[in-house]
């Protein structure tokens, strides 16, 4: 800022996460990003929350960063009773909709913000219903998109592929215009190709609003997708597209850094080590579970696995024994370590033990690998995650056997597992090509580096419009 800057108002911006401890850690991390870079934040949270977790998380966060204003969004009731189908049963779901339900409380809360907004930063899932929201209050809209480039690629193209009798008509390969990369219709989520359900309803609705926002944040940076990014913002996906603007990787704030680390690692030889963990809203069946143990065993590396058999954000799991078969713990005792809850991954990642990371490829996770340098084995669970998996083989962050199945479908053995993660762990260029994505992350975030100009960019055009 200019030495007139004590004169100039600091933009005031409000963040709008959706549902799910991913979606809120990323809005949590770009608001800490954004109260260092000079910006006033207030943080709008749909209440109640869905898990323990996620308001464990909120209150760790506001405790860090007391000068963010903290709003909550009360939604209005529903009987879950009525329910159309499964996916109004999930939690998630069911508090997507809520939000979207409770929309028209939205324009008052905003409205009341002092010093007025300056901006509004809203969830990807709830663009088509608080675009119009903000542009009858003549309030710039950002959309934050949690997901790597080549998901928004897809999100911004698929409109296309849906004709006015509402069927959606996609080929066994899919050309997005300006990309050279062809993205596979087995990479999409079956939830979306079925053009009646009501997540693929929300997705063709938020797809078609995306040209109507200022921007949109992305948790990625310039030098690791580089030709999606400037497809994007050539206009050659979508003619009019608005600006893409690269912040990431976001980093993980202090206070997440909570949990004491394992002594367990500190034992462990240097790059020895294989993590899995399959996020937070990620559970594989209970005979996925054990083949998966099968394949560690086989694999015949030292592990650290966080164990989870339940879909909602991080509540606790079965007895580990119960899952696994009871004697599994003692006889990996030397070798492995099986835990169950919370942990804290980036200093998991940034251990000197850890050489490999067995994840669902779920974007954070994603960029928390590549900032430590931690090769991947990719099993995709759900979502967007074999597009992100994509990106993790294509710019040689890890390995992705495509053939595995996902959504609780075909059994993978363990033998299988074993020899992937074997490859994870032995390949040598590998290692040499992630060290050398995680010198061009920290570049991009560092003073001058092309994450931290946009960062910078933002907030000067948004001073402007005080």
């Amino acid at each position: 800022m200019s030495n007139s800057s004590s004169k100039t108002q600091l933009p005031h911006v409000a963040l709008f996460p959706s549902s799910g401890l991913g979606h809120l850690i990323v809005f949590v991390r770009l608001a800490a990003s954004l109260v260092k870079q000079k910006f006033q934040v207030t943080l709008i949270t749909g209440y109640p929350l869905v898990s323990d977790a996620e308001s464990k998380f909120l209150a760790h966060f506001l405790s860090a960063f007391p000068q963010v204003i903290s709003k909550d969004f009360h939604l209005l009731p529903h009987d879950p009773s009525t329910a159309k189908s499964d996916s109004y049963k999930d939690p998630f779901f069911l508090q997507f909709e809520a939000i979207r339900r409770s929309s028209p409380l939205l324009s008052p809360l905003l409205s009341s913000l002092s010093p007025p907004l300056s901006a509004f930063i809203s969830d990807i899932f709830l663009s088509s219903t608080f675009i119009p929201i903000t542009a009858h209050l003549h309030l710039p809209n950002y959309i934050l998109f949690p997901s790597c480039a080549n998901m928004l690629s897809l999100a911004a193209y698929f409109p296309s592929l849906v004709n006015i009798t509402e069927e959606i008509n996609i080929p066994e390969e899919i050309n997005i215009p300006g990309l050279s990369t062809k993205i596979s219709k087995s990479w999409i989520p079956p939830l979306i190709l079925d053009v009646t359900h009501p997540f693929a309803i929300q997705f063709l609705e938020n797809g078609k609003k995306l040209v109507e926002c200022n921007g949109i944040l992305m948790n990625t940076f310039d030098s690791l997708e580089t030709e999606t990014l400037k497809a994007l913002n050539e206009g050659k996906v979508i003619n009019g597209f608005p600006p893409v603007i690269p912040i990431g990787p976001v980093l993980p704030c202090e206070f997440e850094k909570q949990v004491s680390s394992f002594t367990w690692l500190d034992d462990q030889p240097d790059g020895s080590v294989v993590y899995i963990c399959f996020g937070s809203r990620t559970a594989l069946s209970r005979e996925q579970l054990r083949e998966l143990g099968d394949g560690l065993v086989k694999s015949e590396c030292r592990f650290l696995w966080i164990l989870k058999d339940k879909k909602v954000d991080k509540e606790d799991v079965a007895e580990i024994d119960e899952v696994l078969g009871k004697g599994f713990v003692e006889s990996v005792k030397d070798k492995g370590l099986v835990i169950k809850g919370w942990v804290d991954q980036g200093g998991i990642l940034s251990h000197r033990a850890v050489g490999g990371f067995v994840s669902h490829a779920g974007w954070n996770s994603v960029t928390e690998a590549i900032w430590h340098g931690v090769p991947i084995l990719a099993w995709p669970q759900g979502g967007d995650q074999k597009m992100c998996a994509a990106v993790v083989r294509r710019f040689g962050l890890g390995l992705w056997v495509d053939s595995w199945d996902w959504n609780g479908g075909e059994l993978v053995k363990g033998e299988d597992i074993g020899k992937a993660i074997k490859e994870l762990m032995g390949d040598e260029n590998l290692k040499l090509q992630v060290t050398n994505t995680k010198e061009e992350a920290r570049k991009a975030v560092a003073d001058g580096g092309s994450s931290q100009n946009n960062l910078l960019k933002l907030r000067k055009e948004l001073e402007i419009c005080i």
